[in-house]
């Protein structure tokens, strides 16, 4: 008379894959983690990007000419509190002047998040004839 042997995992080959699977699953775990948490900083690093070109067309849009040297300002932008500054400085071209923005977010003295570089030419003088900018002529 032969023995029939059921067939079926042993508990210790059912412990050893749980801890396989345990291990797999932990270090999945940590990986999610840091991913969202680089998408985070991503999302900070892209958002100072947009600040960074706003305070760019910002200094475009003025009338005056801007004097070499820093300014700082802080804005509010995507529910974020932003902070930025901008050294002006000067090029060979005297009609062209170089304009470096690092933004911060938070803390003015946190951790830059974004840099830009632009230039900025030298607005034209405006006809004496013209009215200031933002007023129509008056013709008779």
């Amino acid at each position: 008379m032969s023995a029939v042997r059921a067939r079926g995992f042993t508990l210790l080959e059912v412990l050893v894959a749980l801890a396989v699977l345990a291990i797999a699953l932990g270090a999945a775990t940590a990986a999610v983690s840091r991913y969202v948490d680089h998408q985070g900083y991503l999302q900070e690093r892209t958002l100072g990007t947009l600040v960074a070109h706003d305070v760019l067309a910002e200094f475009r849009l003025r009338k005056d000419w801007p004097a070499t040297g820093e300014e700082t300002g802080e804005l509010d932008m995507a529910r974020h509190h932003w902070y930025w500054r901008a050294v002006v400085a000067g090029t060979q071209d005297p009609d062209l002047r170089r304009v470096d923005i690092e933004i911060r977010a938070g803390d003015r003295d946190g951790p830059v998040l974004a840099r830009l570089s632009g230039f900025l030419e030298k607005p034209a003088p405006r006809p004496a004839d013209l009215p200031p900018a933002g007023q129509d002529r008056v013709t008779t």
